[in-house]
């Protein structure tokens, strides 16, 4: 349970740091352009006992490189498996089943005209958490009893901590978070404090959020800058 004073005051963090940055009190990146929504989710499901799979080469096709948003799930295993530190309880019930010493694939394609908008925001880390905040625009019909995710990243380098590629590792998840607001307004916005995982790096953290419809499909999914991007 996060605790209200935490909350409340990630809240005011959060609200001045994005209301800065609309204003152009902070240097918004003007080579980083806001990024196309992804055409494609590839989600990529590791058990914690196969590090071989976690050093394995499973980057998507260059040709569609630019235009995938890639998450990487540390799916539990047995007490004391190489990977556990990083593996999430949610992720089991995300991959639905892994074949053993096996990485599970899973590509989804996204609506490139769909019924929402996403943004996702994270940030400034106070007192061992971190601020989300997700935003989502109706710009069309709802999905009926669509509901969103919003997720801490670590984007771990290719050629660090013994992966080969680039990941967006998934350190922490938020939701499901209710839209049935939308249903009245075009836009709300949904904040969390998340506590920032042992062992992560601060310098790497990031977030990502998505919808899904009443059978768990990603309709819409989006993320936040990278660090380069956003950098000054």
């Amino acid at each position: 349970m996060v605790p209200a004073s935490v909350r409340s005051a990630l809240q005011v963090l959060l609200g001045s740091a994005l209301a800065l940055a609309a204003a152009g009190g902070v240097a918004a990146a003007p080579n980083c352009p806001r990024a196309p929504a992804p055409a494609a989710l590839l989600e990529r499901f590791t058990p914690a006992d196969c590090e071989a799979c976690w050093q394995a080469p499973q980057d998507p096709p260059a040709s569609q490189a630019r235009r995938v948003m890639v998450l990487d799930w540390i799916v539990p295993a047995a007490d004391g498996a190489p990977l556990a530190a990083a593996a999430l309880p949610e992720a089991s019930e995300r991959a639905g089943g892994l074949a053993a010493n096996q990485t599970l694939l899973r590509q989804t394609p996204l609506a490139r005209a769909g019924a929402l908008r996403l943004r996702i925001a994270d940030g400034p880390a106070w007192n061992g958490y971190i601020g989300l905040q997700l935003t989502v625009r109706r710009v069309g019909k709802l999905p009926a009893d669509a509901v969103a995710y919003a997720a801490l990243v670590e984007r771990v380098p290719a050629g660090s901590e013994g992966t080969p590629v680039a990941r967006q590792l998934v350190r922490a998840l938020v939701g499901p978070l209710s839209l049935q607001e939308l249903v009245a307004q075009t836009t709300i916005h949904h904040l969390r404090a998340v506590r920032i995982p042992e062992g992560s790096r601060g310098d790497r953290l990031g977030s990502v959020a998505w919808v899904a419809d009443a059978n768990g499909k990603v309709i819409a999914a989006t993320q936040s800058p990278t660090s380069e991007c956003a950098a000054p």
